[in-house]
Protein backbone atom coordinates (compact mmCIF):
# COMPACT_ATOMS: atom_id res chain seq x y z
CA UNK A 1 0.00 0.00 0.00
CA UNK A 2 1.57 3.44 -0.68
CA UNK A 3 3.07 5.53 1.60
CA UNK A 4 0.54 7.86 3.44
CA UNK A 5 -3.06 6.25 2.41
CA UNK A 6 -4.68 5.03 5.28
CA UNK A 7 -6.29 7.60 7.78
CA UNK A 8 -6.67 5.52 10.72
CA UNK A 9 -5.60 1.25 11.88
CA UNK A 10 -6.98 -0.47 14.13
CA UNK A 11 -5.21 -3.88 15.04
CA UNK A 12 -6.33 -6.62 17.34
CA UNK A 13 -3.38 -8.53 16.82
CA UNK A 14 -1.82 -11.79 18.96
CA UNK A 15 -1.30 -10.83 22.64
CA UNK A 16 1.82 -12.84 23.49
CA UNK A 17 -0.64 -14.98 25.56
CA UNK A 18 1.00 -18.40 25.50
CA UNK A 19 -2.55 -19.90 24.34
CA UNK A 20 -3.94 -21.56 21.30
CA UNK A 21 -7.59 -20.24 20.39
CA UNK A 22 -10.51 -22.40 18.31
CA UNK A 23 -13.95 -21.35 17.85
CA UNK A 24 -16.31 -23.36 18.46
CA UNK A 25 -17.85 -26.45 16.51
CA UNK A 26 -20.96 -25.37 14.50
CA UNK A 27 -20.35 -21.36 15.44
CA UNK A 28 -20.47 -19.46 12.11
CA UNK A 29 -16.65 -18.88 12.51
CA UNK A 30 -15.91 -23.10 13.12
CA UNK A 31 -12.44 -23.65 11.65
CA UNK A 32 -11.08 -20.48 12.75
CA UNK A 33 -7.81 -21.22 14.81
CA UNK A 34 -4.36 -19.41 15.59
CA UNK A 35 -1.79 -20.27 18.27
CA UNK A 36 -0.56 -17.16 20.31
CA UNK A 37 2.84 -18.59 21.49
CA UNK A 38 6.23 -17.67 20.41
CA UNK A 39 9.88 -19.22 19.92
CA UNK A 40 12.56 -17.82 18.46
CA UNK A 41 12.84 -18.65 14.52
CA UNK A 42 15.09 -18.06 12.21
CA UNK A 43 12.55 -15.35 10.43
CA UNK A 44 12.81 -13.79 13.60
CA UNK A 45 16.35 -13.38 13.26
CA UNK A 46 16.45 -12.28 10.29
CA UNK A 47 13.87 -9.53 11.02
CA UNK A 48 15.84 -8.41 13.78
CA UNK A 49 18.65 -7.92 11.56
CA UNK A 50 16.75 -5.49 9.62
CA UNK A 51 15.70 -3.85 12.22
CA UNK A 52 19.48 -3.36 13.93
CA UNK A 53 20.83 -2.13 10.67
CA UNK A 54 17.90 0.75 10.04
CA UNK A 55 16.14 1.25 13.82
CA UNK A 56 19.15 1.02 16.29
CA UNK A 57 16.62 1.98 18.98
CA UNK A 58 14.24 0.04 18.32
CA UNK A 59 16.75 -2.63 18.43
CA UNK A 60 18.00 -2.27 21.97
CA UNK A 61 14.32 -2.54 22.97
CA UNK A 62 14.74 -5.88 21.24
CA UNK A 63 17.89 -6.66 22.75
CA UNK A 64 16.22 -5.50 26.33
CA UNK A 65 13.11 -8.42 25.99
CA UNK A 66 13.78 -11.05 29.20
CA UNK A 67 12.91 -14.11 27.07
CA UNK A 68 13.34 -15.48 23.52
CA UNK A 69 9.30 -15.56 23.11
CA UNK A 70 8.80 -11.68 24.13
CA UNK A 71 11.55 -11.13 21.42
CA UNK A 72 10.02 -13.39 18.96
CA UNK A 73 6.83 -11.34 19.33
CA UNK A 74 7.88 -8.00 19.47
CA UNK A 75 9.92 -8.94 16.62
CA UNK A 76 6.97 -9.69 14.58
CA UNK A 77 5.30 -6.58 16.12
CA UNK A 78 8.08 -4.41 15.20
CA UNK A 79 8.51 -5.40 11.64
CA UNK A 80 4.52 -4.42 11.22
CA UNK A 81 4.51 -1.47 13.21
CA UNK A 82 7.30 0.39 11.23
CA UNK A 83 4.91 -0.73 7.82
CA UNK A 84 2.08 0.64 9.43
CA UNK A 85 3.44 3.95 10.48
CA UNK A 86 4.66 4.20 6.63
CA UNK A 87 1.10 3.82 5.30
CA UNK A 88 -0.49 6.26 7.67
CA UNK A 89 -1.49 9.64 6.27
CA UNK A 90 0.18 12.63 8.50
CA UNK A 91 -2.87 13.50 10.02
CA UNK A 92 -3.92 9.78 10.72
CA UNK A 93 -3.59 7.89 13.80
CA UNK A 94 -3.65 4.28 14.88
CA UNK A 95 -5.19 2.35 17.86
CA UNK A 96 -2.94 -0.89 19.22
CA UNK A 97 -5.30 -3.48 21.14
CA UNK A 98 -3.22 -5.38 23.70
CA UNK A 99 -3.87 -6.71 27.17
CA UNK A 100 -1.31 -5.86 30.45
CA UNK A 101 0.51 -9.05 29.32
CA UNK A 102 2.77 -6.99 26.47
CA UNK A 103 1.07 -3.28 26.89
CA UNK A 104 4.43 -2.26 28.52
CA UNK A 105 6.41 -3.69 25.79
CA UNK A 106 4.34 -2.39 22.56
CA UNK A 107 4.32 1.14 24.18
CA UNK A 108 8.03 1.23 24.55
CA UNK A 109 7.94 -0.07 21.00
CA UNK A 110 5.55 2.49 19.79
CA UNK A 111 7.44 5.70 21.38
CA UNK A 112 10.47 4.28 19.56
CA UNK A 113 8.73 4.16 16.46
CA UNK A 114 6.37 6.71 15.94
CA UNK A 115 7.99 9.26 18.67
CA UNK A 116 6.83 9.85 22.82
CA UNK A 117 5.02 13.46 21.33
CA UNK A 118 2.88 11.05 19.44
CA UNK A 119 1.37 9.52 22.05
CA UNK A 120 -2.53 10.23 22.87
CA UNK A 121 -3.67 7.76 25.48
CA UNK A 122 -3.87 4.47 26.86
CA UNK A 123 -7.55 3.63 26.53
CA UNK A 124 -8.93 1.29 28.76
CA UNK A 125 -11.49 -0.82 27.67
CA UNK A 126 -13.13 -2.21 30.92
CA UNK A 127 -15.48 -5.22 29.97
CA UNK A 128 -16.53 -6.95 33.45
CA UNK A 129 -17.98 -10.59 33.54
CA UNK A 130 -17.30 -13.36 35.47
CA UNK A 131 -14.44 -14.92 36.01
CA UNK A 132 -12.72 -13.32 39.30
CA UNK A 133 -10.04 -14.26 41.43
CA UNK A 134 -9.89 -14.84 44.98
CA UNK A 135 -5.80 -14.36 44.73
CA UNK A 136 -5.93 -11.53 43.02
CA UNK A 137 -7.54 -8.03 41.36
CA UNK A 138 -9.86 -9.67 38.86
CA UNK A 139 -8.27 -9.23 34.88
CA UNK A 140 -11.05 -7.26 33.41
CA UNK A 141 -9.60 -5.02 30.89
CA UNK A 142 -8.05 -4.45 27.43
CA UNK A 143 -5.37 -1.57 26.77
CA UNK A 144 -5.73 0.51 23.53
CA UNK A 145 -2.25 2.64 22.62
CA UNK A 146 -3.56 5.33 20.32
CA UNK A 147 -1.00 7.55 18.63
CA UNK A 148 -0.78 10.05 15.97
CA UNK A 149 1.18 9.82 12.83
CA UNK A 150 2.41 13.18 13.27
CA UNK A 151 1.13 16.99 14.98
CA UNK A 152 -2.30 16.69 13.76
CA UNK A 153 -4.94 14.29 14.34
CA UNK A 154 -8.54 13.40 13.83
CA UNK A 155 -10.65 13.45 16.70
CA UNK A 156 -14.39 14.25 16.96
CA UNK A 157 -15.24 14.76 20.92
CA UNK A 158 -18.98 15.34 20.24
CA UNK A 159 -20.04 12.05 18.52
CA UNK A 160 -18.56 9.93 21.31
CA UNK A 161 -19.94 11.82 24.05
CA UNK A 162 -21.35 10.17 27.21
CA UNK A 163 -24.86 11.17 29.04
CA UNK A 164 -24.58 13.17 32.21
CA UNK A 165 -25.50 11.55 34.74
CA UNK A 166 -27.13 13.62 37.13
CA UNK A 167 -30.44 14.79 36.35
CA UNK A 168 -32.29 17.37 34.60
CA UNK A 169 -31.78 20.91 35.99
CA UNK A 170 -28.45 20.40 38.43
CA UNK A 171 -25.92 22.59 37.39
CA UNK A 172 -21.80 22.35 37.79
CA UNK A 173 -20.31 23.27 40.70
CA UNK A 174 -19.67 26.79 39.60
CA UNK A 175 -23.60 27.48 38.43
CA UNK A 176 -23.07 26.72 35.00
CA UNK A 177 -25.33 24.78 32.87
CA UNK A 178 -24.00 21.39 31.62
CA UNK A 179 -23.72 20.51 27.74
CA UNK A 180 -27.05 19.02 26.35
CA UNK A 181 -24.70 17.43 24.15
CA UNK A 182 -23.63 15.01 27.10
CA UNK A 183 -19.43 15.24 28.87
CA UNK A 184 -16.77 14.67 27.43
CA UNK A 185 -16.02 10.86 26.87
CA UNK A 186 -12.50 9.94 28.95
CA UNK A 187 -9.76 7.03 28.30
CA UNK A 188 -11.89 4.56 30.32
CA UNK A 189 -15.02 3.04 28.89
CA UNK A 190 -17.01 0.88 29.76
CA UNK A 191 -18.97 -2.32 28.02
CA UNK A 192 -19.49 -5.60 27.94
CA UNK A 193 -17.86 -8.19 25.42
CA UNK A 194 -19.72 -10.06 22.78
CA UNK A 195 -21.77 -11.91 24.77
CA UNK A 196 -23.22 -15.70 23.86
CA UNK A 197 -26.78 -14.58 22.87
CA UNK A 198 -25.55 -12.06 21.05
CA UNK A 199 -26.46 -11.73 17.55
CA UNK A 200 -23.42 -10.65 16.23
CA UNK A 201 -21.53 -13.33 17.76
CA UNK A 202 -19.50 -15.14 15.38
CA UNK A 203 -17.82 -18.01 17.58
CA UNK A 204 -14.53 -16.41 16.47
CA UNK A 205 -11.57 -17.04 19.38
CA UNK A 206 -11.16 -13.26 19.74
CA UNK A 207 -14.20 -11.38 18.62
CA UNK A 208 -14.74 -7.86 20.09
CA UNK A 209 -17.82 -5.74 20.59
CA UNK A 210 -19.08 -3.84 17.26
CA UNK A 211 -19.88 -1.06 19.82
CA UNK A 212 -16.19 -0.48 20.84
CA UNK A 213 -15.28 -0.40 17.28
CA UNK A 214 -17.82 2.04 15.89
CA UNK A 215 -16.62 4.03 18.64
CA UNK A 216 -12.89 4.45 17.56
CA UNK A 217 -14.21 5.48 13.93
CA UNK A 218 -16.47 7.85 15.02
CA UNK A 219 -14.05 9.39 17.51
CA UNK A 220 -10.77 9.35 15.19
CA UNK A 221 -12.11 9.21 11.22
CA UNK A 222 -14.29 11.23 8.89
CA UNK A 223 -17.05 9.82 6.68
CA UNK A 224 -15.28 8.46 3.70
CA UNK A 225 -11.96 7.77 5.21
CA UNK A 226 -9.36 4.83 4.66
CA UNK A 227 -9.55 2.47 7.77
CA UNK A 228 -7.28 -0.75 7.40
CA UNK A 229 -7.43 -3.51 10.19
CA UNK A 230 -4.33 -5.75 9.43
CA UNK A 231 -5.34 -8.58 11.69
CA UNK A 232 -9.65 -8.43 10.84
CA UNK A 233 -10.49 -11.71 12.01
CA UNK A 234 -14.09 -12.01 11.95
CA UNK A 235 -14.56 -8.39 10.18
CA UNK A 236 -15.70 -6.27 13.25
CA UNK A 237 -13.18 -3.05 12.20
CA UNK A 238 -14.54 -3.80 8.74
CA UNK A 239 -18.27 -4.10 9.42
CA UNK A 240 -18.11 -1.11 11.24
CA UNK A 241 -16.49 1.17 8.81
CA UNK A 242 -18.71 -0.04 6.40
CA UNK A 243 -21.88 1.14 8.52
CA UNK A 244 -20.16 4.66 9.42
CA UNK A 245 -19.55 5.50 5.48
CA UNK A 246 -15.95 4.51 5.71
CA UNK A 247 -13.73 3.10 2.79
CA UNK A 248 -12.05 0.32 4.72
CA UNK A 249 -9.18 -2.48 3.71
CA UNK A 250 -9.10 -5.86 6.36
CA UNK A 251 -5.80 -8.08 6.21
CA UNK A 252 -5.65 -11.95 7.98
CA UNK A 253 -3.69 -14.73 6.70
CA UNK A 254 -6.50 -16.75 7.59
CA UNK A 255 -8.96 -18.28 4.64
CA UNK A 256 -11.73 -18.24 7.19
CA UNK A 257 -11.61 -14.80 7.94
CA UNK A 258 -12.28 -13.78 4.33
CA UNK A 259 -15.25 -15.45 4.53
CA UNK A 260 -16.28 -14.22 7.49
CA UNK A 261 -15.95 -10.74 5.99
CA UNK A 262 -18.08 -11.67 3.48
CA UNK A 263 -21.34 -13.31 5.76
CA UNK A 264 -21.30 -10.51 7.88
CA UNK A 265 -21.15 -7.87 5.43
CA UNK A 266 -24.20 -9.36 3.60
CA UNK A 267 -25.97 -10.32 6.89
CA UNK A 268 -24.95 -6.75 8.26
CA UNK A 269 -24.74 -4.05 5.86
CA UNK A 270 -27.57 -5.01 3.67
CA UNK A 271 -26.62 -2.48 1.22
CA UNK A 272 -24.37 -3.86 0.00
CA UNK A 273 -24.36 -5.91 -2.88
CA UNK A 274 -21.89 -8.86 -3.51
CA UNK A 275 -20.22 -6.57 -6.25
CA UNK A 276 -19.20 -4.66 -3.23
CA UNK A 277 -16.92 -6.95 -1.74
CA UNK A 278 -13.57 -8.19 -3.79
CA UNK A 279 -11.20 -10.18 -1.84
CA UNK A 280 -8.22 -8.94 -3.93
CA UNK A 281 -9.77 -5.34 -3.92
CA UNK A 282 -5.89 -4.38 -1.59
CA UNK A 283 -4.82 -1.10 -3.42
CA UNK A 284 -1.61 -1.83 -4.77
CA UNK A 285 1.11 0.53 -3.98
CA UNK A 286 2.86 2.85 -6.60
CA UNK A 287 4.70 4.87 -4.62
CA UNK A 288 8.11 2.94 -4.97
CA UNK A 289 8.73 4.55 -8.29
CA UNK A 290 10.51 2.66 -11.22
CA UNK A 291 12.50 -0.54 -9.90
CA UNK A 292 16.01 -0.54 -10.33
CA UNK A 293 18.65 -3.28 -10.04
CA UNK A 294 20.29 -3.58 -6.24
CA UNK A 295 23.58 -2.43 -7.01
CA UNK A 296 22.57 0.54 -9.18
CA UNK A 297 24.57 3.47 -8.66
CA UNK A 298 21.45 5.83 -7.01
CA UNK A 299 21.45 3.07 -4.23
CA UNK A 300 25.08 2.89 -3.22
CA UNK A 301 25.24 7.19 -3.45
CA UNK A 302 21.99 6.87 -0.69
CA UNK A 303 23.21 4.31 1.31
CA UNK A 304 26.79 5.78 1.80
CA UNK A 305 25.22 9.19 3.10
CA UNK A 306 22.85 6.97 5.37
CA UNK A 307 26.07 5.14 6.73
CA UNK A 308 28.11 8.10 6.66
CA UNK A 309 30.78 5.82 4.57
CA UNK A 310 31.21 3.01 7.29
CA UNK A 311 30.45 -0.76 6.32
CA UNK A 312 27.87 -2.28 8.19
CA UNK A 313 29.63 -5.28 9.55
CA UNK A 314 33.26 -3.92 10.56
CA UNK A 315 32.08 -0.55 10.77
CA UNK A 316 35.32 1.00 9.32
CA UNK A 317 35.11 3.94 7.20
CA UNK A 318 35.96 3.36 3.35
CA UNK A 319 35.63 5.53 0.43
CA UNK A 320 32.51 4.80 -1.51
CA UNK A 321 34.86 2.95 -4.45
CA UNK A 322 35.21 0.43 -1.61
CA UNK A 323 31.98 -0.63 -0.44
CA UNK A 324 29.46 -3.25 -1.96
CA UNK A 325 25.41 -3.12 -1.86
CA UNK A 326 24.39 -6.08 0.13
CA UNK A 327 21.03 -7.22 1.54
CA UNK A 328 20.17 -7.51 4.66
CA UNK A 329 17.88 -10.14 4.54
CA UNK A 330 19.38 -12.52 1.90
CA UNK A 331 16.72 -12.89 -0.90
CA UNK A 332 17.42 -17.02 -0.04
CA UNK A 333 15.56 -15.93 2.85
CA UNK A 334 12.90 -13.97 1.06
CA UNK A 335 14.99 -10.13 1.57
CA UNK A 336 13.96 -7.92 -1.51
CA UNK A 337 15.61 -5.29 -3.69
CA UNK A 338 13.72 -2.69 -2.02
CA UNK A 339 15.81 0.51 -0.58
CA UNK A 340 15.12 -0.42 3.38
CA UNK A 341 16.82 -4.40 2.62
CA UNK A 342 20.12 -2.62 1.68
CA UNK A 343 23.26 -1.85 3.12
CA UNK A 344 26.96 -1.35 2.27
CA UNK A 345 29.40 -3.81 3.17
CA UNK A 346 33.45 -3.45 2.59
CA UNK A 347 34.95 -6.34 0.18
CA UNK A 348 36.08 -8.44 2.89
CA UNK A 349 32.20 -8.50 5.10
CA UNK A 350 31.04 -9.37 1.72
CA UNK A 351 32.59 -12.18 0.88
CA UNK A 352 32.67 -13.42 4.29
CA UNK A 353 28.51 -13.12 4.83
CA UNK A 354 28.00 -14.55 1.39
CA UNK A 355 24.25 -15.14 1.36
CA UNK A 356 23.94 -15.50 4.83
CA UNK A 357 22.51 -13.32 7.70
CA UNK A 358 24.48 -10.58 9.75
CA UNK A 359 24.43 -12.93 12.94
CA UNK A 360 26.74 -15.19 11.13
CA UNK A 361 29.11 -12.24 9.87
CA UNK A 362 29.24 -10.96 13.57
CA UNK A 363 30.18 -14.02 14.57
CA UNK A 364 32.92 -14.25 12.24
CA UNK A 365 34.09 -10.84 12.96
CA UNK A 366 33.78 -11.50 16.63
CA UNK A 367 35.97 -14.98 16.35
CA UNK A 368 38.33 -12.81 14.15
CA UNK A 369 38.85 -10.16 16.45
Amino acid sequence: MNSGSVDLIYLDPPFNSNHDYAAPIGSKAAGAAFKDTWTLSDVDVQWINLIEAKHPNLHRLLLASLTDSDKSYLAYMSVRLLEIHRILAPTGSIYLHCDPTMSHYLKLTMDAIFGRKRFQNEFIWYYGGGGASTRRWGRKHDVLLFYARGEEWTFNADPVREPHKWTDGQRRADGSERSSKGKLADDVWQHHSVMPWSKERTGYPTQKPLALLTRILRASSRPGDMILDPFCGCATACIAAAQTDRRWVGIDIAPKAAELVERRMRDEVPLLTDRAIHRRDIPQRTDLGDVIPYNAARNKRHLYGEQEGCCSGCGEHFRARNLEVDHIVPRAKGGTDHLGNLQLLCGHCNRVKGDRGMEYLRAKLHIAA
